[in-house]
């Protein structure tokens, strides 16, 4: 036999994998895929149609239009539970201006205790310390993000500059208990991710500040301040050395302005937002008011609880339980393979499964802040129905196995 014949020597072939079947899509997607933190879903139902009756094309100052405006304060106000004796004005640059409004104003004759934990507390004591060059500053700072400084350090002898909740840490002061009603100083709140959504007692509060465009779903660009009596007798009675530039401007002659918590504002409002914010109100009283509005956040946040409890591949980033936000839900993923990468590489990781999400018009803006640790956050706000964050969660699930199999 011709050695030629003999069949050649074939080295044993390992059996091939399998390939690795990606798991199902989830069979349903959430009615309304809105979950950004800010600007928020707008309420159920909306349509461009419900601004029909916006006062466009005519002056804010006009009898019609003033009233409008005096409505959007009166509503807010009275939904909100804001003491009768307070004072509240809408003003320029959503709730950044009001809050920088606020501390160029009042912030000096006393020291300052600036409390922060996550950005945007970061941000204001940069203004404290840097733009208004307040000379005495106290600074209670957290940890880590997810967690608050020592609430019982705050001397409120001073004046108190500090976030009601941490949106892009999703974790909130656990009541104001921590806050005395005898207080010889300030409190100064940016409250804009916490009204209509959690538990605020006001009457702690001499400055509270907030938007539209978060709890409300409204537009951008508009503010909201509510000045206690202490609150409006230093803007009477003290003089930064400071000059403040128009939009700040809430004093004449030493004199509050008045006309300004009337609906008469500082500059040009857009009539259009004044009616989605008009809508808004609207919607919010007849569910119920405040009540219900705080009961629709809770059930957003008793979903995502339930889903974390059964999922060894998130966590909130909250480390106490008492301070997880029911508006901005902030998450951390934990996985081993997760874990192992860089931060770099996990914020890629995170921009890959929201992606993912996304293309599927499942869940819109659900990364984290670019300023925190890589994760998701979902908003939890009362414009947001329960059952889409039920719907919501499956495909994350989803989006994380495979963005997982990527990485392995």
């Amino acid at each position: 036999m011709s050695t030629s014949s003999v069949p050649p020597t074939v080295p044993p072939q390992p059996a091939p994998r399998p390939a690795s079947s990606p798991a199902p899509k989830p069979s349903r997607r959430p009615a309304r895929p809105w979950f950004s933190s800010g600007p928020c879903a707008k309420i159920p139902g909306w349509e461009p149609g419900v601004l029909k009756d916006a006062f466009v094309g005519r002056s804010h100052r006009h009898p019609t239009g003033q009233e409008k405006l005096r409505k959007v304060i009166r509503e807010s106000a009275r939904l909100l539970g804001v003491p009768a004796d307070y004072r509240v004005a809408i003003v320029p640059g959503s709730d950044t201006g009001a809050i920088e409004l606020a501390m160029w104003n009042l912030l000096g004759p006393l020291g300052v205790d600036v409390c922060c934990w996550e950005n945007f507390g970061h941000t204001w004591l940069a203004d404290v310390v840097s733009q208004l060059r307040v000379p005495d500053v106290r600074v209670h700072q957290a940890d880590a993000y997810g967690a608050l400084p020592d609430l019982t350090a705050v001397d409120f002898s001073r004046d108190v500059l500090f976030t009601w909740n941490g949106t892009t840490s999703g974790v909130c002061v656990p009541g104001a208990e921590w806050i005395p009603t005898d207080r010889r100083g300030l409190t100064i709140c940016d409250a804009t991710s916490a009204v209509f959504g959690l538990d605020i007692d006001v009457a702690k509060l001499d400055v509270m500040t907030w938007s539209w465009q978060k709890a409300l779903g409204g537009e951008g660009a508009h503010g909201m301040i509510a000045l206690s009596p202490a609150a409006v007798h230093r803007l009477e009675t003290y003089r930064p050395d400071r000059p403040l530039p128009k939009v700040f401007r809430l004093t004449r002659a030493g004199q509050l302005i008045d006309e300004v918590f009337d609906g008469f504002t500082i500059n040009s409002p857009s009539m259009l937002a004044v009616e989605d914010a008009l809508v808004t109100l609207d919607w919010c009283a007849r569910l119920g008011g405040r009540p219900e509005m705080l009961a629709r956040s809770r059930r957003n946040l008793a979903v995502v609880s339930r889903w974390v409890q059964g999922n060894p591949n998130v966590e909130f980033l909250a480390s106490d339980p008492a301070t997880v936000s029911s508006t901005s839900i902030c998450l951390r993923l934990c996985h081993p393979v997760f874990d192992a990468l860089s931060p770099a590489r996990q914020r890629a990781f995170v921009d890959r499964l929201c992606a993912l999400v996304e293309e599927e018009g499942a869940g819109h803006d659900i990364a984290g802040h670019r300023d925190a640790p890589p994760g998701l956050r979902i908003w939890g706000g009362p414009t947001v129905d329960a059952d889409d964050i039920e719907a919501l969660l499956p495909w994350i699930d989803w989006a994380f196995a495979a963005t997982l199999a990527e990485h392995s």
